[in-house]
């Protein structure tokens, strides 16, 4: 479990924030101890529907957990692979991926496993191979607790793992949620999303019931907002009537630095590191260690 913050108690700024409810000031982190033992927390992005923000969140909120000092593994769970192109990895030309763990012995975590440009940042990257395991694993043993057996070996190494999960809800969707302490659903503030989220809830409490019970939703986050359109401001606040503090109250707002950061192959962090969306990533992360420490 990461280092809790200084303070667990949030203080209001006065302030009301996107969301609609007062934007509070989240207490200062305390950088992990060096030496110390790690036992990585795992999150997974979910979302059965595309496009939604699942990868930027990713790769933008591992990387601002990697600048707070923490050590941060990225999973590329999803066939297309656009989390590892997001960093700069080519999947064509893969020799390894996260398919060879799933499925073979023959491998080890330290063959697949790479480093990024940013400093304790690494990613298990995949490719389309990945879409073969899900047929592949049916007819396996434990076929739902095949991630949580690569990933286990892992934990001591990280601080946080988090999983890019593919846009549906199959089988290597249901490994992920298996293998996680939590799950965040990034939520495109859009009419249509908004009505995936009652699917989505159902299969969590599906998968809280028969294999993973420790599982939690560590929050919905509202992503590809444009506090200028009405339908954007109004989809926001029905998802906060509809499931209150489960929402963050960090949003994602919309801006063409996303799109630039994912040819440039690097985080929004480094890439623009003084814009309002590389600021809302390191809210975002400030939010998500308060949530997931004692403090929370």
């Amino acid at each position: 479990m990461p280092d809790a913050p200084a303070s667990s108690t949030l203080v209001d700024t006065g302030e009301l924030g996107p969301t609609g409810r007062p934007l509070p000031k989240f207490p200062g982190v305390v950088p992990p101890t060096p030496g110390r033992a790690h036992h990585a927390t795992i999150i997974s992005m979910c979302n059965q529907k595309g496009g939604v923000g699942k990868t930027t969140t990713t790769i933008n909120l591992g990387a601002a957990l990697a600048e707070l000092g923490f050590k941060v593994l990225l999973v590329d769970f999803d066939p297309q692979g656009s989390l590892s192109v997001g960093l700069g990895v080519n999947p064509h030309t893969l020799e390894t991926s996260i398919y060879n763990l799933l499925l073979s012995r023959d491998h080890t975590a330290d063959d697949v496993i790479r480093t990024t440009s940013v400093d304790g940042l690494d990613i298990l990257p995949s490719n389309i191979d990945l879409s073969a395991a899900e047929v592949q694993l049916v007819s396996e043993v434990a076929r739902e607790q095949t991630l949580i057996r690569v990933l286990k070996p892992l934990r001591p190494s990280y601080d946080y793992i988090l999983i890019d999960c593919a846009p549906s809800l199959g089988l290597l969707t249901i490994n992920a949620l298996t293998a996680s302490d939590y799950v965040v659903m990034p939520l495109e503030c859009e009419f249509f999303a908004l009505r995936g989220i009652a699917l989505l809830t159902d299969t969590i409490s599906k998968v809280q019931d028969r294999l993973n019970p420790d599982l939690e939703v560590l929050g919905i986050l509202g992503t590809m907002y444009d506090a200028r359109t009405l339908h954007s401001r109004e989809v926001l606040e029905r998802v906060v009537q509809a499931f209150g503090d489960d929402v963050f109250h960090t949003v994602i707002r919309r801006t063409i630095k996303f799109p630039e950061t994912t040819v440039a192959g690097e985080p929004i962090t480094t890439y623009a590191s003084a814009s309002p969306g590389a600021d809302a990533y390191r809210q975002l992360a400030r939010e998500v260690l308060l949530r997931t420490t004692d403090g929370g």
